[in-house]
């Protein structure tokens, strides 16, 4: 049995870690031995011990809570490589992709990094990231980008997410937000699920839904997620999309916060909005699709990968334009049967190329192929 240690960054869900939670069930079924190392407490401890994973605990941040010097964290992965004796290490960001690259080059244990995101790179992160064995970018765009940054053709695949399609499923709609929101049933929800973050184009979807309530006296906008950051950039931001909707759409704009029940939340609304600036590859989209639900997403990143314009699966809209979004907004709105066949079109894409099964199909090929030198 193979000794696979993946190194996690952030002890929260977000897209990265959700994604890697939903293949190591089938990882494991293939007779990989799995530990992690990440953070000991919050949300993805937990999930991990929900799947009886075993956590071995790795912070990036000292007692003062800021984030240790680079040399220090490489001191401690290596530490943790000669006492583990891993087979294989996975880095699952591109952050862990850099910090192990050295570390996995000196040790001798074959390294993979995952590369989660478009952002540009210094030269020395570039340097670090080539000394891997192996990257695997999430979209062709987040590969062609970085690529273009210097990173290894040679050593850089597309691997893409997947997700549970038997948890993530079509279903009838219970009227359970309605309800916990105190809406009449007939209302209708156009609902965003994601970080509260400048990338994610929340700003954007505030000011179409100014002009959708306009038009449209039952729909209701909601948005499920939580900002994760903690500058002050971040929390500034957080506080001007909530005195906009006050302003601008009270009572219309309704904020959740943090959800666990995603699955379930997705089958209520009439339409799903993604309005990000850039996007690698959306996982809320791929469990959006999943679900059956109708979606308007910015032509960014990998989402023209997920929903070919040819397709029908999605419509596309291009980033920062928040009144073509309220009149494709208004345009699903109007015309249910046109929604329904989008949505059933988006949940057969994720199941010819983006279910769970899939993914770690096509993650443990480049696992074997390190182990096989």
């Amino acid at each position: 049995m193979s000794k696979l240690l993946l190194l996690c960054e952030f002890p929260t869900l977000a897209g990265g870690e959700q994604s890697m939670l939903a293949i190591l069930p089938h990882v494991r079924r293939a007779g990989f031995s799995v530990e992690v190392l990440a953070p000991p407490t919050g949300p993805l401890a937990e999930a991990l011990c929900e799947q009886a994973v075993p956590v071995v605990p790795f912070g990036l941040a000292g007692p003062s809570g800021r984030r240790l010097p680079q040399r220090r964290l490489r001191d401690q992965l290596r530490e943790h490589l000669l006492a583990v004796r891993p087979d294989l290490l996975h880095a699952n960001s591109l952050a862990m992709a850099r910090l192990a690259g050295p570390v996995t080059a000196e040790t001798g244990v074959p390294g993979l990094g995952h590369l989660r995101d478009i952002v540009r790179l210094s030269r020395q992160a570039v340097t670090d990231l080539n000394r891997l064995d192996r990257l695997l970018a999430v979209s062709e765009a987040t590969r062609r980008f970085h690529l273009a940054g210097g990173v290894s053709a040679e050593k850089t695949f597309v691997a893409y997410n997947g997700v549970d399609v038997s948890r993530f499923a079509p279903r009838r709609r219970s009227g359970f937000l309605h309800a916990e929101l105190g809406l009449a049933p007939k209302a209708r929800l156009v609902g965003a699920v994601g970080q509260i973050s400048l990338r994610k184009g929340l700003d954007v979807i505030v000011e179409a839904a100014c002009r959708v309530v306009r038009r449209a006296r039952d729909v209701h906008f909601v948005v499920a997620g939580q900002r994760w950051s903690e500058k002050p950039e971040s929390r500034a931001l957080e506080a001007e999309l909530c005195r906009m909707t006050e302003a601008t759409v009270p009572g219309r704009f309704h904020w959740l916060g943090y959800r666990r029940d995603i699955p379930r939340l997705l089958g209520e609304l009439a339409l799903l909005v993604h309005a990000a600036r850039q996007e690698p590859l959306g996982r809320v989209l791929l469990e959006a699709a999943a679900c059956g639900v109708p979606i308007v997403a910015t032509a960014v990143g990998g989402t023209p990968e997920i929903f070919p314009p040819e397709s029908g699966s999605a419509r596309l809209v291009p980033p920062d334009d928040p009144a073509r979004l309220a009149d494709v907004i208004l345009e699903l709105l109007a015309d249910p049967e046109g929604r329904c066949r989008m949505g059933a079109e988006a949940r057969r894409q994720v199941e010819k190329r983006f279910t769970a099964h899939q993914a770690a199909r096509q993650l443990m090929e480049h696992y074997r192929q390190l182990l096989a030198g």
